[in-house]
């Protein structure tokens, strides 16, 4: 008899480990500690649920982000499957239906006849069997504990940001514009656009703002690819129009030129009843926002549905821990996965459930776990997990990761082509290893 497999977190990462190791057959137990303990993040007990943006970044051919994705459709992920029929128009990102992909997603887990569904905290990490760790950047102080008792060192953290929603009904549709960037995806934002008067208004008002304080000792440590608003903000004053405010792919149609910055609101839902501000992840105090976020052009009286806030992001270093089958080396059948092992992104999380839950099956089934090609993108983010690093910090999916196949791919000068190439080479590669598994 095939022993049952534990899986302890229901955010994305052990909802898509669940789903994987269902459909082999084997049986699961998924723990989610919501709604009995709750986050200071999440706002429902749904599995799956997004806590920061609905954008699973871009999906324009011949970018890192997309091939992970494409990677993933080809093994059959149920994330990615949801996200593609819940999406919502974003220009050349793939965004989501926030509501209707966690709903969709916990239907599909509480559906399965294989998955045991137990709302319930885990304190400690399993004493044995087989177990998939994916309980996120928000993991319970208990539990925390635990696997820095595991891991012999404190585990590691940085503080997340999360951007506010507005309610559409509230904004100056005459102050705003639709448009995607160079064109691309149609009107699938609104925009509002600023004079060189406006945008440094607004920023004397953003750079003096009040910031909430955080909820711990330790000081405030961000990652790079996620800096709240304020903080990119101290770095200049034209840093936020080289960042999140850039003016450049959008013309004013009031002036027909590029407007001097520039936000864009992204639709949250498929009822498109609310926006979220794209790149406006902040922890000023909730009045703060409001003053200074309804300095922006169209949102003079904008009713925010969530406010800006920073939570804290747990991880461990997973060089020390983990194979690059995301196994720990110290217990073979405990597997790691999701923001906690040290990737940053929702597609990452989700790629590294999946992984993990394909090679618990197969450690369950008494077969050797097998960790994907380092020219996929799949697999240089689980080599990279796994390759010895003294300043190891949390990574998103790049086509720096990734080892080419063939010596003729490095010496492309092109960028392009040699990205172009690069996909190429890991959907080959993906597909040889998918029939590897069987």
């Amino acid at each position: 008899m095939k022993p049952r497999i534990t899986v302890i977190g229901g955010g994305l990462a052990g909802s898509e480990a669940a789903w994987q190791i269902a459909r082999r057959g084997l049986e699961v137990t998924l723990y989610e500690m919501r709604p009995a303990c709750a986050t200071a993040a999440h706002t429902t007990d749904r599995l799956g649920e997004l806590v920061c943006s609905n954008s699973l970044k871009s999906d324009s051919p011949e970018t890192a982000p997309h091939l992970l994705k494409e990677e993933l459709r080809h093994l059959g992920s149920l994330l990615l499957r949801i996200a593609d029929e819940v999406k919502v128009p974003a220009g050349h990102a793939l965004a989501v239906d926030r509501e209707q992909f966690s709903s969709r997603i916990t239907g599909e887990i509480l559906g399965s006849p294989h998955i045991t569904v137990l709302r319930e905290e885990v304190r400690e990490l399993p004493a044995g069997g087989i177990a998939v760790v994916a309980t996120g950047p928000l993991t319970s102080k208990a539990f925390a504990e635990s696997i820095a008792d595991f891991a012999g060192f404190q585990n590691l953290y940085f503080y997340d940001a999360i951007s506010p929603i507005v309610d559409a009904g509230s904004l100056d549709r005459s102050r705003l514009f639709t448009a995607s960037r160079y064109g691309k995806g149609g009107d699938d934002y609104l925009n509002a656009f600023f004079s060189k008067e406006e945008y440094l208004g607004f920023y004397e008002a953003l750079i003096n703002a009040e910031s909430a304080p955080l909820h711990s000792f330790e000081k405030a440590l961000y990652f790079e690819g996620c800096l709240p608003l304020e903080e990119l903000a101290r770095r200049g004053t034209d840093t936020l129009r080289f960042g999140p405010m850039k003016p450049v792919g959008l013309i004013d149609p009031r002036t027909g030129r590029r407007p001097y910055a520039a936000v864009q609101l992204r639709l949250e839902n498929l009822m498109a009843d609310c926006f979220n501000l794209v790149g406006f992840q902040n922890h000023l105090k909730f009045p703060e926002q409001q003053r200074v976020f309804r300095l922006i052009p169209g949102l003079e009286n904008a009713e925010f549905l969530r406010y800006g806030q920073s939570h804290r992001n747990s991880y461990i270093h997973s060089p020390r821990l983990l194979h690059p089958t995301l196994q720990s080396k110290q217990r073979p059948e405990l597997f790691f996965a999701g923001q906690l092992c040290g990737v940053e992104g929702y597609v990452e999380s989700i790629a590294t459930g999946l992984l993990a839950g394909i090679n618990a099956s197969r450690f369950a089934e008494g077969r050797e776990p097998l960790p994907p090609p380092r020219s996929t993108a799949c697999g240089s983010l689980a080599y990279y997990l796994a390759s010895e690093n003294k300043h190891f910090q949390p990574a998103n999916a790049s086509f720096g990761l990734l080892s080419a196949v063939s010596l003729e791919v490095n010496r492309i000068r092109d960028r392009k082509e040699r990205h172009r190439m690069q996909v190429q080479e890991a959907l080959q590669s993906m597909d040889q290893w998918i029939g590897i598994l069987g």
